[in-house]
């Protein structure tokens, strides 16, 4: 029943500025309009075109003045939420803001819940349920890659790729079912070899899809990335510099750095979550050693570690020890030759053994972060992928219910190479249907059964 309210919310963030906007929506919209917006033109706003912006005064129920401002009205089924919408501007005070919704709310609408206006466009099919996440993470983006990839999910690109391989997949299951059900009627359309063919060809698209969440998390999510190193080595410098500004305080005392410090930046295409920690170094300090033990559970965690050692003076145990433990670890790790600035340049050859790969830097003005980026976006991005033009998977739900549609696909396809029944076979193909949908929403039902009475001629 709460879908049948009106609702009504502030449409802009909260705060002093310029203007700010409130949005009401649902199917008694206009009536709560018109109740506290009177058009200057003397008209009533029912009577206002789709889309036209009219000035008016806007007043409480009671009739009292509360702001000048603009209205607009946007009718079912043409609005973002599918239902009628109004959207009142206003001047942008904290008081007079909150004074318009209150307006609304007295009116008839009821205050709006987290998200329901994209909830409601949602379910009224006004956009897909990865569109809806997609627009969720365009008004999140901090980053230029992440901006790009939300208006790829809001085009749609990601859901036509799905669309297009359950719509393939359920053609399969029509023939199929036809094939099972008038198994005297000749109906299916397929062979069993065309129906392997068109197996093998979903399952393809599926793990070429799958494999975009790699770098989709990548630009989305991001990197959870601990700057490790011993006391002195430059970590803290590495991690300003990354930053684009001075987060953490640098000194030449030993063991500054005591606890974690976390930030986010991005570094080339890829959003690294990074992790600062305490300089690695036997001490007995208590608190000290507590950072430290910080640092190795940190370490533990990530999914990058960047490695830096002072390159202006030989390796010391401390730093042997280091590259040790973190081959194995085994995570992607780079080691930073850091202080390249520095006129001696010590041989870092054995500690290069244990890492992949590795960049002479300047925590100090910043020479070789260029390169850093080149190598890190290597790591976790596709060079093939165009971000913001193409289908990318950028959530772990998405990445799920594609991993649980592979699998039951390639069960599928190991029944129908071994000849087993239709009817067995058929099985995962709904497996892996019903997973697809669960990307958009979709539900099966008697979709499937309508499909086959659409295009053969079975009632008899």
């Amino acid at each position: 029943m709460k879908l049948l309210d009106t609702i009504a919310a502030i449409g802009t963030p909260y705060g002093t500025g310029g203007v700010a906007m409130i949005r009401i929506s649902g199917s008694d919209a206009i009536t709560v309009g018109e109740r506290i917006f009177r058009p200057a033109c003397k008209k009533n706003l029912s009577e206002i075109a789709h889309g036209q912006c009219v000035y008016g005064e806007i007043v409480m129920p009671n009739g009292d003045s509360v702001d000048d401002g603009m209205a607009t009205c946007f009718y079912s089924p043409r609005s973002f939420t599918g239902e009628n919408t109004v959207e009142i501007t206003c001047h942008g005070g904290i008081l007079v803001t909150s004074k318009v919704l209150s307006a609304a709310l007295s009116a008839g609408a009821r205050a709006a819940e987290a998200g329901e206006f994209t909830r409601r466009a949602y379910l009224s099919g006004k956009m897909k349920l990865t569109e809806a996440e997609a627009l969720g993470n365009l008004l999140q983006a901090g980053t230029e890659g992440q901006l790009a990839l939300a208006r790829s999910g809001m085009k749609g690109h990601l859901s036509h790729r799905t669309e297009a391989i359950y719509e393939q997949l359920r053609s399969v299951m029509t023939s199929i079912f036809a094939a099972i059900d008038f198994p005297d009627e000749d109906l299916s359309e397929m062979s069993r070899d065309e129906i392997i063919a068109s197996v093998e060809e979903g399952l393809f698209g599926i793990r070429r899809l799958a494999k975009t969440y790699k770098t989709g998390r990548a630009v989305s999510e991001g990197i959870p990335t601990v700057i490790c190193g011993r006391t002195n080595a430059g970590k803290s410098s590495v991690y300003n510099q990354i930053l684009g500004y001075d987060a953490a305080i640098v000194t030449n005392i030993e063991g500054t750095t005591r606890d974690v410090l976390r930030e986010s930046a991005a570094l080339g295409k890829t959003l690294l979550r990074l992790c600062d920690t305490a300089g690695l170094r036997n001490t007995e300090d208590p608190v000290e050693s507590m950072g430290i033990e910080r640092t190795r559970e940190e370490m533990h965690r990530a999914g990058l570690i960047l490695a830096v050692f002072d390159a202006s003076e030989e390796p010391r145990t401390e730093d042997l020890e280091l590259a040790r433990e973190i081959a194995e670890l085994g995570i992607p790790a780079i080691a930073l030759w850091n202080k390249s600035d520095r006129e001696t340049f010590a041989d870092m050859t054995p500690l290069a053994g244990y890492f992949a790969q590795d960049v002479s830097v300047s925590a100090k003005n910043g020479e070789g972060f260029e390169e850093l980026a080149t190598v890190i976006d290597g790591l976790f991005i596709d060079g093939d992928l165009s971000i913001g033009q193409e289908a990318i998977v950028t959530g772990a739900r998405q990445f799920a219910a594609l991993s649980s549609a592979e699998e039951a696909l390639e069960s599928a396809l190991a029944d129908l190479k071994a000849e087993l029944p239709l009817d067995l076979c058929c099985v995962g193909i709904e497996d892996a249907l019903i997973s697809l949908g669960q990307i958009d929403g979709r539900e099966l039902g008697e979709e499937i059964v309508s499909e086959i009475f659409s295009k053969f001629c079975v009632g008899k």
